[in-house]
C-alpha cells in the first residue's frame, strides 16, 4: 500500500492536479483477522462483504437484546428492539474497528465486540444510558447547570481531572490519525465513573448541594460520553 499511494502522490504532483500547499498522507490499515488469526474470509474462502457482516451485528444484537429483556423481566416494544439492535449492532462494528491502533492487525470477533464489559460499544453505550437514568429518578428538582461543584473526594477529583482532557484527546486524534486514541479515552473515561458512583452516593448524597454537584458531574460526564461517540459516527440511547 505504502508504495502505490507514493507513486498515485507523486504522479498527482507531477500533473498539477493537486498544488503544492496541498498535503497528501497515506494512512495506512492493518489486516482483520478471523478469530483463528488468519485473513478475515468466509466460510467458503471469500471476502466477508460489509453488508453481511452488518446484518449478523444487527442479528446477534437483536437476540442478545431479547434475552437480556426476558431475564429482567421487561417489556419493551418491537421498534424499541429494533432501534437498540440497530444502534448497538452497527455501533459495535464501528467501534472494533476504530478502537484498534489502525497499523496494527486485529482478530474479529462478535462476542468480544458485542460484550457488555470491556472496551466495546455497547459498554460505552449502557454507561451514557446508566448515567441518564441516574437523572430521570433525580426528576427535575434540581439545577445541575448552576450547581457549584464540590470535589471532596479522590473519584470525584479524578473524574473531574479526566472529563477536561477531552480537547486535549481530540487535538491528538487528528494530528495522529488515530482515532482509538479517542476510544481508549471514552472507555477510561467510563471507568473513572463507574468509580465515582460506587464511592459517591449521588441521589442518596448527605446534602442537597453535593446531591445536585454530584448531579452535575454525572450530566457533564454524559455530554462527554455522547459526545466522544457520536464524534465515532456512534449512536448514544436514552435507554438499553
Amino acid at each position: 500500500q505504502a508504495t502505490h499511494f507514493a507513486q498515485v502522490f507523486q504522479i498527482a504532483r507531477s500533473a498539477k492536479l493537486v498544488g503544492e500547499r496541498v498535503a497528501l498522507e497515506h494512512v495506512p490499515f492493518g489486516l482483520v483477522l478471523g478469530e483463528d488469526g488468519k485473513k478475515f474470509k468466509t466460510r467458503s474462502g471469500e471476502t466477508v462483504k460489509l453488508r453481511a457482516l452488518l446484518e449478523e451485528a444487527l442479528t446477534r444484537a437483536r437476540s442478545d437484546i431479547v434475552a437480556r429483556l426476558q431475564q429482567e423481566g421487561r417489556q419493551e416494544s418491537e421498534a424499541f428492539v429494533e432501534q437498540v439492535a440497530r444502534s448497538v449492532g452497527i455501533g459495535a462494528v464501528k467501534y472494533a474497528d476504530l478502537a484498534m491502533n489502525r497499523q496494527s492487525n486485529y482478530r474479529f470477533s462478535f462476542d468480544k465486540m458485542l460484550s457488555l464489559s470491556g472496551n466495546t460499544a455497547p459498554y460505552m453505550m449502557y454507561a451514557y444510558a446508566r448515567i441518564r437514568g441516574i437523572q430521570r429518578r433525580a426528576g427535575q428538582a434540581v439545577d445541575v447547570q448552576n450547581a457549584p461543584l464540590l470535589l471532596h473526594t479522590a473519584a470525584e477529583l479524578n473524574l473531574a481531572r479526566q472529563l477536561l482532557l477531552l480537547p486535549q484527546v481530540i487535538m491528538e486524534v487528528e494530528r495522529d490519525l488515530l482515532p482509538s486514541k479517542l476510544c481508549e479515552y471514552i472507555f477510561a473515561t467510563a471507568g473513572k465513573f463507574n468509580q465515582f458512583y460506587e464511592q459517591c452516593s449521588v441521589l442518596g448524597a448527605e446534602t442537597e448541594g453535593l446531591k445536585a454537584s454530584r448531579l452535575a458531574m454525572c450530566d457533564v460526564t454524559a455530554s462527554v460520553l455522547g459526545l466522544s461517540l457520536r464524534l465515532l459516527g456512534i449512536d448514544v440511547l436514552e435507554r438499553l
